[in-house]
Formats: C-alpha cells, sequence, structure tokens
C-alpha cells in the first residue's frame, strides 16, 4: 500500500517539483522510491521518462530508483525513454536514455512481455545527420563526436550534482507535514466534521424534544406497569415467606410432638423407669431456647382459637402433659441431680401460664 510520503512524493514528479522532490528526498532519506502506482503500476521512474524530466529522472537514479523495475506491460523506465526519443528526436534520447544506459547498461537487454528489449526500439533511430549511438557500429563511428557527447555528459552529471546543493540557505524548507494542498484539504475536512457535528446535535436536540412531547403518556404506563409489577413480586414474596414460616412452625411442632412420645413413652415403659438420665437439654421443651410465650405458641401452633371447644381440648392435654406433679411421677426417677432444679422451675412456670390461658376462656 502506497503510503502518504510515497504519495506526496509521487505528485511532486507529477507537477515537476525538482526543487519540492531534492528538498522532500533530502529530508526522508529512509522513504522507498521503488514503489509503483496507478492501473499502469508505473514507478516514479517510469513517470519521469513519460514526462521527459531529464532533471528529476538523474535525481531519482541518485537517490536509488531502480532502471531495471517494471510496470504492466514489462516495460522498464527505458522502454519509455527510448520511445520518448523515436517520438521527439536527439535531445530527449541525450536527457533520458544516455543516463539511464550510462546508470544501467544492462537495461538496454531486458524485454517487455512482447519481447522486446530498449536497444530494438533504438535500432536505425537516427538523430539529424548522424546515427544514434546504439545502430552505429564500432568501425563508424566518430570519435570527436564521442569525445563531445562524453564531455557533455560529464558537465550534466556535474550540473545536477550541484543543482540546489544550497536551497537550504535561502529557502525555507517546506513543511513536509502541510504544504497549501493539505491545508486545504484539512481546513475542508474541518469545515466538513463541524457541519455533521451541528446536524447531528440539532437533530439529536430535535429527537429529544418530540421524545419528550411523546414519551408523558409512555413514561406512565410504564410507571405504572412498573408499580403493579412491583407490588405482584412483593405480594409474592410475602406468601413465600408465610409458607415457609407455617412450614418452619409445623416443623418445630412435629419434632416437639414426636420427642414428647418418644420421651415420655420410655419413661412409664412397661412400668419401669427407663434407664438414662435426664438433663435440661434433654426434655422435650416446645422451644428449647426460647420463652415461655414462644413455648405456647410452638404447642397451640395450628389451632383457631376462636373455636374454642377444639382450643379447650388441646389445651387440656398439654396441661394434663406439663402438670408438675404428674410430670414428676413419669420422670423424676430420671432426672440429673445438677438440673432437677432448673427443669422443675420450668415445667411449673409453663404449667402456671397454661391454666392462666384457660382461665381466661372461661
Amino acid at each position: 500500500m502506497v503510503s502518504h510520503k510515497q504519495k506526496k512524493a509521487w505528485r511532486y514528479v507529477e507537477e515537476g517539483g525538482l526543487m519540492k522532490l531534492k528538498s522532500y528526498l533530502r529530508k526522508h532519506r529512509d522513504l522507498d522510491i521503488n514503489f509503483t502506482q496507478g492501473k499502469r503500476q508505473r514507478s516514479l521512474l517510469h513517470l519521469a521518462c513519460s514526462q521527459g524530466d531529464d532533471a528529476i529522472l538523474r535525481l531519482l537514479l541518485k537517490h536509488g530508483a531502480d532502471p531495471l523495475q517494471k510496470e504492466r506491460h514489462g516495460n522498464t523506465p527505458l522502454h519509455l525513454a527510448a520511445k520518448r526519443a523515436r517520438k521527439y528526436g536527439k535531445r530527449d534520447y541525450d536527457d533520458l536514455v544516455v543516463p539511464l544506459r550510462k546508470h544501467c547498461p544492462a537495461a538496454l537487454d531486458v524485454p517487455n512481455k512482447t519481447g522486446v528489449t530498449p536497444f530494438d526500439l533504438l535500432q536505425g533511430v537516427r538523430f539529424g545527420q548522424g546515427r544514434s549511438e546504439v545502430g552505429d557500429s564500432p568501425q563508424h563511428a566518430d570519435p570527436e563526436r564521442k569525445w563531445r557527447e562524453r564531455l557533455f555528459g560529464e558537465s550534466q552529471d556535474e550540473f545536477f550534482e550541484t543543482f540546489g546543493q544550497y536551497d537550504d540557505d535561502f529557502l525555507q524548507d517546506y513543511k513536509d507535514e502541510e504544504d497549501f494542498g493539505d491545508w486545504a484539504e484539512r481546513i475542508r475536512w474541518e469545515y466538513e466534521s463541524k457541519q455533521q457535528a451541528r446536524a447531528q446535535r440539532a437533530a439529536s436536540s430535535h429527537y429529544s424534544k418530540r421524545k419528550q412531547k411523546e414519551q408523558p403518556e409512555e413514561e406512565e404506563r410504564r410507571r405504572r406497569e412498573l408499580h403493579a409489577r412491583l407490588e405482584r413480586e412483593h405480594l409474592e414474596y410475602l406468601q413465600r415467606a408465610a409458607r415457609k414460616e407455617e412450614e418452619t412452625r409445623l416443623g418445630r411442632q412435629r419434632r416437639y410432638e414426636e420427642r414428647c412420645a418418644e420421651t415420655f413413652r420410655s419413661s412409664t415403659s412397661s412400668g419401669v423407669e427407663a434407664s438414662g438420665l435426664l438433663g435440661y437439654d434433654d426434655i422435650p421443651w416446645p422451644a428449647p431456647r426460647g420463652s415461655l410465650a414462644e413455648m405456647l405458641d410452638v404447642m397451640l401452633h395450628g389451632v383457631d382459637r376462636s373455636d374454642v371447644p377444639t382450643f379447650r381440648k388441646l389445651l387440656r392435654k398439654q396441661q394434663a402433659l406439663w402438670h408438675p406433679d404428674k410430670f414428676t411421677q413419669r420422670c423424676s426417677g430420671r432426672l440429673q441431680e445438677k438440673d432437677r432444679q432448673k427443669i422443675l422451675d420450668t415445667v411449673t412456670a409453663l404449667s402456671q401460664e397454661l391454666n392462666r390461658l384457660a382461665q381466661s376462656l372461661r
């Protein structure tokens, strides 16, 4: 892919800007000038030959341009120079063919895709009264003319070597970053960017105003839907929590009844006190770590207190179970001495609470 710097060098060659190209290549010595561009896939050297610009041609050769590089049809720069010399005459031959042939003699014998070499193109070409160097045989070559042409070539080489050598002492360097074309392109781009941003802001503002007019009813509808959904989810949460609480209470009541049946049944089994002493934690309290109110809540859970007969029946059952005298008859022989008094005190307190609740039903 052609870089920005290479495109700028191409433009300088295309415009015939020798001074600009010379300064540009001096600053960018690492620039690869052997690139191709366009449908014809021509290089900078091809472009210089097609335009007949001998000064730029010599400058490119000095900076490493490849005279053997081929374009799409296989033509080297010397092919283009030879064609131009056949068309325009000796001046183009001297300006283009001679420096290329001198720089790379092997280029004369490089064929293109049709098999034609620059040597073939220059065969039999006449310039004025004489013949071209390529067409002349060594036997008929004029030594005087060859000496003059060599002297002329040397003087041209010296001229182009020193041409523009002291430009930097008198001329300000071209700014690589931004010439007039770049500046104009940048100004155009900035203007279009600002216009586009302004249009986007205007469109956004118009859209926002329109949405503000259209949204009140939609927002109100969404708010109502959200409120209804939140209420529904809150109700579902409360229902799940109530079910969980009910399951927990039923589980506590079931474990309480199972422990009561196991403990008190083993205490009176076969009329003999079962072995194994009971500590405070071994008593099947309704709520082992709870208060008396919590114990009553576990005992009487699940019964509708408005149904007085059913409630009184369950209450009498619990009174009989926790009556201090009856509890002592069942478990007195199995109580551990260190917890005996604490157990009896808790049983008495629980029995009193049950009695007070039974009296409130009268």
